[in-house]
């Protein structure tokens, strides 16, 4: 099984997939990890993406779509990947479905995380003052807020039309959001 959470920043995708990988076994693939384990090992890409991220601007799909491929096509994902924080544009996910057809399979859910603006917005601006991460100080998050706005949103519909999008409240807590998950992926 192959699954997408879809959310703006902030909505609890990292946190939602670590529960469906304890529970469910699949393998957690989250292309802001993936961007982190490049940088720590500094590698040409990881530097790359390091450039757009330090702006708050998407890393664009050459970028992320090489580092996808690299991650998905070792043996531990052959079983399902839930996949976090990629696609984020509609030629990522035309990429994806093309690159998963190739090997017989498809994504089989896409779970999109409802949240309000402005309560992330707060609850960064929150954490940021308590915990003092650059990577989450309100103005840019404000600016990966508009990116999702103008490029991820439209995988709304692109996932509506195949009929695999599933919306739950991401603002409940995490058990509530987690079960709807779970309601979701049963009802495949």
């Amino acid at each position: 099984m192959d699954v997408i959470l879809l959310g703006a920043p902030g909505a609890g995708k990292g946190t939602q997939a670590q529960v469906l990988e304890e529970h469910i076994g699949l393998v957690h693939v989250a292309s802001g990890d993936l961007f982190r384990a490049a940088l720590r090992r500094g590698t040409e890409l990881g530097m790359l993406a390091k450039s757009y991220m330090d702006r708050g601007e998407l890393v664009p799909d050459e970028v992320v779509i090489r580092m996808i491929i690299e991650r998905i096509s070792q043996n531990d994902c052959a079983s399902g990947v839930i996949f976090d924080g990629f696609p984020r544009t509609v030629a990522q996910a035309e990429a994806l479905d093309a690159m998963l057809g190739r090997h017989g399979t498809q994504i089989d859910r896409v779970i999109r995380l409802e949240v309000n603006s402005q309560k992330l917005i707060d609850r960064v601006a929150k954490r940021f003052a308590e915990e003092g991460r650059k990577d989450d100080n309100p103005e840019s998050f404000k600016i990966r807020l508009q990116a999702y706005t103008d490029q991820t949103a439209p995988l709304i519909p692109y996932y509506e039309k195949q009929g695999k999008l599933v919306g739950v409240d991401g603002m409940a807590d995490v058990d509530a959001v987690a079960k709807s998950i779970a309601t979701a992926l049963d009802n495949l």
